[in-house]
Parts: C-alpha cells; sequence; structure tokens
C-alpha cells in the first residue's frame, strides 16, 4: 500500500488532479470534501472526463467531482491480504482506500493493483 497518500478536494479541477498525480507518480487519489472521505480518482477517470469534453470549449473546467468514483472499497490496515484482493477482483476495483477503524475519516493509504500484484511476486512459491 502506499502510506499516507495525497488526497484532492471535489472541487478541484481536473489538471490539479492530473499534474499531482503527476508529481507524487500515482495512478489514484483519495477524493474528501469537508474532511470526510467521499470518492476515488484515477487517472483514467481523468483522462475519460476530459475526452469526453474536449469538444465544449465553452464549459467550465471540469472538476474531480465530475470525474470520481463514489462507490470506492475501504478497509482497515489489519485486513487479510486475499480478502482484499478477492473483493477487489470480484467486483473489478482497481484500489482500495486504507482507513484507520477508529477513526475511519483518517486515510491511511491505498492499496492499488498494482500493490497486489507486487504482494503476489513476493509471497507466490516460486519454482
Amino acid at each position: 500500500m502506499t502510506v499516507c497518500p495525497h488526497t484532492i478536494a471535489r472541487g478541484e479541477s481536473l489538471a490539479e488532479a492530473r499534474s499531482r498525480m503527476i508529481e507524487i507518480r500515482a495512478r489514484h487519489l483519495p477524493v474528501v470534501h469537508d474532511g470526510r472521505l467521499v470518492g476515488i480518482v484515477s487517472d483514467r477517470d481523468v483522462e475519460l472526463c476530459e475526452s469526453l469534453l474536449i469538444d465544449a470549449p465553452h464549459r467550465a473546467p471540469p472538476t474531480v467531482g465530475e470525474a470520481m468514483t463514489e462507490m470506492l472499497f475501504t478497509c482497515g490496515p489489519d485486513a487479510h491480504l486475499h480478502a482484499v484482493a478477492d473483493e477487489m477482483a470480484r467486483h473489478k476495483y482497481g484500489s482500495a482506500v486504507i482507513v484507520d477503524p477508529e477513526h475511519p475519516l483518517k486515510i491511511l493509504g491505498v492499496f492499488t493493483t498494482t500493490d497486489a500484484l507486487r504482494a503476489l511476486a513476493q509471497y507466490a512459491p516460486q519454482e
């Protein structure tokens, strides 16, 4: 998992989201509003939203809130790797937001499919 991930506000522009992802070399950003986790935005979400609005030059710049996924998968830091990976695979989630069980508004990290593959490579039997 990526520990203490950066977050982005729902009202920020997609350009800001893209810039921040490039800067921190991440593909997912938890989205917050008034101190609450309200969604997650991925680099693919940003690309899709921007491509759909490319022919709307007079429109206000799109925001993170327009591109984010509100239905997100969260779990605690002690969740079993196989259970998290299974849930992600069954629902085709690209990430899980890791939250503090005592304080569910506190984001501890993001676990991505890349993290799952890294764990598989580390823990799978080698022949």
